[in-house]
């Protein structure tokens, strides 16, 4: 990426990076403006259950979390316009056929409607499925643990944001690709984080050997912003078109609003991508701890942010990436 660095962008990262410990921890933030890097700042990371700390470095590849589910999201419109997957049709569940569960779609899934009882909580393991799907019971395989979960609601009437609909969505892409693990890492490597420029980019995968879509893909800030700007300009790098035309668009097609509270306005949510309802067409992958990656089309911007930020101290962080979005 070129770099022209903006002095009064650089300022504000330094501000956020600056912040009182209690208010969380930022390990990197960039900012592309009409394709050149304006700002970014790096920090120190902690040592974690996942390996030991050290300084953060444009070379340091960190965790995702939940901003992968937009990468989910891109690499299920690849399959979509390679003709292997309907959004329209059932999902294809082999254990759901015969049940009430055969209703649900792939595009109720995409859309986190598909009335599966989940309760996304990171911190109470007694009442998470999440935990118990990463790291409990359900570690093993977690789209089966996520499919054999009752259905609470008719599909596609409630939404509920889950971290168990995504990986049943990934093991649904993996078998349309074929493979196994390899076939799909192929697949991730040739046809989206390579041709993005997301060199860095380490997916990571269950023990039945699905893509962890939910939550799992290690990579630089740099190359989160450079998936940011594959949506930006709507799945064009470089002139070759890396997404079928219109699945950008199709990701900001509005389905519910989350209050989120502290955050003025709250966000909006469209199909496993968020949106800022301040910024016209905005579209923003949400992580666990913190992380962004936001674009703004109008104003030709993209803004990464990787950190460890408790969720009711993230309205700083927010309230700072808004910042840099009004002095561009």
């Amino acid at each position: 990426m070129r770099v022209a660095n903006r002095p009064e962008l650089q300022r504000l990262l330094d501000e956020l990076f600056a912040r009182p410990a209690d208010q969380g921890t930022s390990l990197a933030a960039v900012v592309v403006h009409e394709g050149h890097v304006v700002a970014e700042r790096y920090g120190h990371q902690p040592d974690t259950m996942f390996g030991p700390g050290g300084p953060v470095t444009p070379d340091t590849p960190l965790v995702s979390w939940s901003t992968a589910k937009s990468i989910t999201h891109a690499a299920v419109g690849i399959a979509v316009g390679d003709g292997l997957l309907d959004p329209e049709a059932p999902a294809a569940v082999p254990a759901w056929r015969g049940t009430e569960k055969e209703a649900i779609t792939l595009l109720d899934l995409l859309e986190m409607r598909p009335g599966l009882r989940f309760v996304e909580d990171y911190v109470d393991g007694d009442v998470s499925h999440c935990i118990a799907m990463l790291f409990g019971e359900g570690a093993g395989d977690h789209a089966a643990y996520a499919a054999a979960l009752p259905l609470d609601h008719p599909p596609g009437t409630v939404w509920n944001y889950s971290s168990g609909t995504t990986n049943i969505v990934c093991r649904i892409l993996g078998d349309a690709i074929g493979g196994g693990e390899s076939g799909m890492r192929a697949f991730l490597r040739d046809r989206l984080l390579g041709p993005a420029g997301m060199h860095s980019a380490d997916p990571r995968f269950d023990a039945a050997g699905t893509w962890v879509g939910s939550s799992y893909v290690y990579a630089t800030a740099r190359d989160f912003a450079r998936f940011g700007e594959l949506a930006l300009h709507d799945g064009v790098v470089d002139g070759v078109r890396v997404l079928p035309e219109g699945w950008v668009d199709h990701a900001r097609t509005f389905v519910a609003h989350d209050d989120a509270e502290g955050v003025p306005g709250g966000f909006d949510y469209g199909r496993h991508w968020w949106m800022w309802p301040d910024f016209d067409r905005s579209l923003a992958a949400h992580g666990y701890e913190g992380q962004y990656v936001v674009v703004l089309p109008d104003r030709e911007l993209v803004m990464v942010h990787l950190g460890k930020t408790p969720a009711e101290q993230r309205h700083h962080v927010v309230a700072a990436l808004r910042a840099v979005a009004e002095t561009v």
